[in-house]
């Protein structure tokens, strides 16, 4: 009767269900008594009124009956909750990191990717990290959900039964892009996931630009993509020596994203807005940021421009 894309669906289910069923059983017999009472009870001519007192038949029914329900609802669902926190000793270990707006989960050798991909019917454990503020890791298909706190150790773990891609999201308000927190778990054979685990270990060797390390460390990856799309702020993609409309001391005017503008954005973000975006969303990085440190994310953005520039000459 019961199935799920998890080990741990079972029981969540199982819970659920025996408490909506007592819940709808209840809302039904009470609206039902209080109709029957209303019309039974109603004042009518010729019927004289009585007085009833209390009655003890009622007063044990109304106690015992409720609190065996309630140890029912509690007995089952403590025989759901209590697998989640026995973890099998051969589980594999992937760290889970939530940070504004993003999930990203990182592997053995520290190999890291922003989809969570697992084989089938093997044990996974989710160390949860938060980089920021508080999140919620939360994969509905599985029924396991646990907050993620900063400086607070936290895990989840289940057995994936089935093959397919499961959304993950955040279910603990982090700030304006907490509803696009999203990211994908992806269950496949332990074939294909061997396979993408090497594929992975290939991608590492390739070094990261101290730039991009600077852009995710300090967060601007939160409100700034690199894909074109828009966030809070405008997309980095592109920007390097384009042509930008701005609105300063309530003039608009062009400007060229060159080195000069884009350490005036850091260092006074609400000196020059781009038009269509609010001011006062960012704040001055000019004591998270040294001038050489803003030399080099510069530098990335202008190389990011021409990887672009060369991947078009190559078509």
């Amino acid at each position: 009767m019961f199935t799920g894309a998890s080990n741990l669906a079972e029981g969540v289910d199982k819970a659920f269900l025996f408490i909506f069923i007592i819940a709808f059983i209840f809302i039904i017999g009470i609206s039902a008594f209080m109709i029957w009472t209303v019309i039974h009870y109603s004042r009518k001519k010729g019927r004289e009124a009585k007085q009833f007192s209390g009655s003890m038949k009622m007063e044990v029914l109304w106690t015992v009956i409720p609190t065996i329900l309630v140890m029912l609802m509690f007995w089952i669902g403590w025989k759901g909750f209590a697998p989640m926190r026995k973890v099998p000793a051969d589980a594999m270990v992937v760290t889970a990191i939530g940070r504004m707006w993003e999930w990203e989960f990182v592997y053995s050798d520290s190999l890291r990717s922003k989809e969570l991909v697992l084989p089938i019917n093997k044990p996974v454990k989710l160390d949860l990290v938060a980089e920021d503020v508080n999140h919620s890791l939360f994969i509905p298909a599985f029924r396991v959900k646990e907050d993620v706190i900063p400086g607070y150790d936290n895990w989840l773990w289940f057995t994936p039964n089935y093959i397919g891609d499961y959304e993950i999201l955040c279910t603990e308000y982090c700030g304006l892009l907490h509803s696009a927190m999203v990211s994908k778990t992806r269950i496949v054979e332990q074939e294909e996931f061997d396979r993408w685990y090497e594929e992975l270990k290939v991608a590492s060797f390739m070094p990261e630009h101290e730039g991009l390390k600077l852009l995710r460390s300090t967060g601007c990856l939160a409100c700034h993509s690199l894909d074109g799309s828009k966030l809070v702020g405008p997309s980095f993609a592109g920007l390097y020596g384009s042509q930008r409309e701005v609105v300063s001391g309530g003039s608009a005017k062009s400007v060229t994203a060159d080195e000069a503008y884009i350490t005036r954005s850091i260092y006074d973000p609400n000196g020059e807005i781009v038009e269509g975006y609010a001011r006062n969303l960012m704040q001055s990085y000019s004591e998270l940021l040294t001038e050489e440190q803003v030399g080099i994310i510069t530098e990335y953005l202008r190389e990011l421009v021409e990887g672009d520039g060369q991947k078009e000459a190559d078509l």
